[in-house]
């Protein structure tokens, strides 16, 4: 059973090992959703995610004799650097099996805690099979990532310290993988305040938590299909599906496009780093029907690699017509070049790129091609440029960007 004394025991354990996140107001968010919005800024916390709490707790409850064997986890990569961070503290080994997809940064970090990184498998369902399979020929003790009770009793502490910043807390939004985090944060908020709304937010292409509680049984999904890695599960947890059918009060999907939005938001009006699990809680906020409430959104994790957060970059910019490209079909003859370029700086936009394709036509006589990537403020700026354009007498085109997201 998940007790207050069970989660009292946690937070005495990990007081002095994690750092103190606390609550930040969001202007931003607030002033967008109408509700009074304070970030629960997990991306913060020592290993860069929440994991840290219930990897640390779930071994120090743990026999010397347990220990000793060494130990086994399987992870997305939080789970990974929590097991790693927590065995290197306990001077024991560890051995961490992760999906082949797991961001760099992640791996690296794991194997910088001095855990033995083994990369295997597509998805995280994939890599617990094989960390199962040497648990057993080599007498490992496993550290499951969420299907286990004292790992999401450590998760769970989380609710103390929303509670302690903000008493009055209406609705917590966790993000939900396998369910650990969300049993947790859920079951003690429910505990030190019935009337609390807490709930889970999770990938529309990995949605196995929705389908699970909607089914009233643990559901195993055939295919999953999201960039937030760190909750993309097929199997939620059955050992805390029970505390979740009581406790979580309702699950919020997501399209994968949202998380986009949400990234480049968190970058702008915050300046922080939050990796795609972790922004679940971000995109949720415009998807509640209330206003006025105190709403808390856990960041889970802030676990990217460079090349990850230059993308989703990318694409924010994109979804907000801040970055376009338009193709123009122009005479051949000198000074038209010149004539597009001039149009487009008279309506303040930035050129980036420019294409000037002289063999898109047989006859060269009969036209060029200008492909023109550039900066702008938004959809308005760019159908006021493309409209600058066309009333110039060129045919401008915006050109299809939908190949960033396949």
């Amino acid at each position: 059973m998940l007790t207050l004394k069970e989660f009292k025991e946690a937070r005495s354990v990990l007081s002095g090992v994690i750092r103190d996140t606390r609550l930040i107001y969001s202007d931003a968010f607030s002033r967008a959703t109408g509700n009074h919005v304070y970030i629960k800024p997990e991306n913060m916390q020592v290993t860069g995610a929440y994991k840290i709490r219930g990897a640390y707790y779930k071994i120090s409850t743990l026999s010397q004799q347990e220990k000793e064997r060494g130990l086994v986890t399987a992870s997305a990569g939080n789970h990974a650097q929590g097991v790693a961070y927590a065995a290197q503290a306990a001077g024991v080994s560890a051995t961490i099996v992760m999906p082949t997809t797991t961001p760099l940064v992640k791996v690296n970090n794991t194997k910088d805690y001095g855990a033995k990184a083994i990369l295997h498998g597509e998805t995280f369902d994939d890599a617990a099979a094989l960390a199962a399979q040497l648990s057993q020929e080599e007498g490992l003790t496993y550290v499951h990532p969420f299907n286990d009770l004292a790992v999401a009793t450590g998760q769970g502490t989380i609710s103390y310290e929303i509670f302690q910043d903000l008493p009055d807390v209406d609705i917590i939004l966790v993000p939900v993988g396998g369910g650990g985090l969300a049993t947790g944060v859920s079951t003690l908020a429910k505990l030190l305040n019935p009337n609390v709304t807490v709930i889970g937010v999770e990938p529309a292409g990995a949605a196995s938590m929705k389908a699970s509680l909607d089914a009233g049984h643990v559901v195993t999904l055939e295919h999953i299909d999201t960039i937030a890695d760190g909750v993309a599960v097929k199997t939620p947890g059955e050992q805390i599906f029970p505390y979740l059918q009581r406790n979580l009060d309702g699950v919020i999907t997501i399209q994968d496009g949202e998380l986009v939005d949400a990234f480049l938001d968190m970058m702008e009006k915050h300046k922080m780093i939050v990796e795609n699990a972790g922004l679940l809680p971000i995109a949720a906020l415009t998807h509640l029907d209330c206003t006025g409430k105190n709403v808390v959104p856990v960041l889970s994790g802030g676990n990217m690699d460079v090349i990850t957060v230059a993308s989703l970059v990318q694409h924010g910019l994109i979804n907000r017509g801040r970055v376009f490209t338009f193709s123009v079909q122009l005479p051949d003859r000198p000074g038209e070049l010149l004539r597009v370029a001039s149009i487009v700086a008279r309506e303040n936009g930035n050129i980036i790129k420019l294409e000037h394709n002289q063999f898109v036509n047989i006859n060269r006589q009969s036209g060029v091609e200008l492909q023109v990537t550039l900066e702008a403020f938004g959809h308005g700026h760019k159908r006021a440029i493309l409209e600058a354009l066309c009333s110039e007498g060129y045919r401008a085109r915006e050109c299809d960007t939908s190949d960033f997201y396949t």
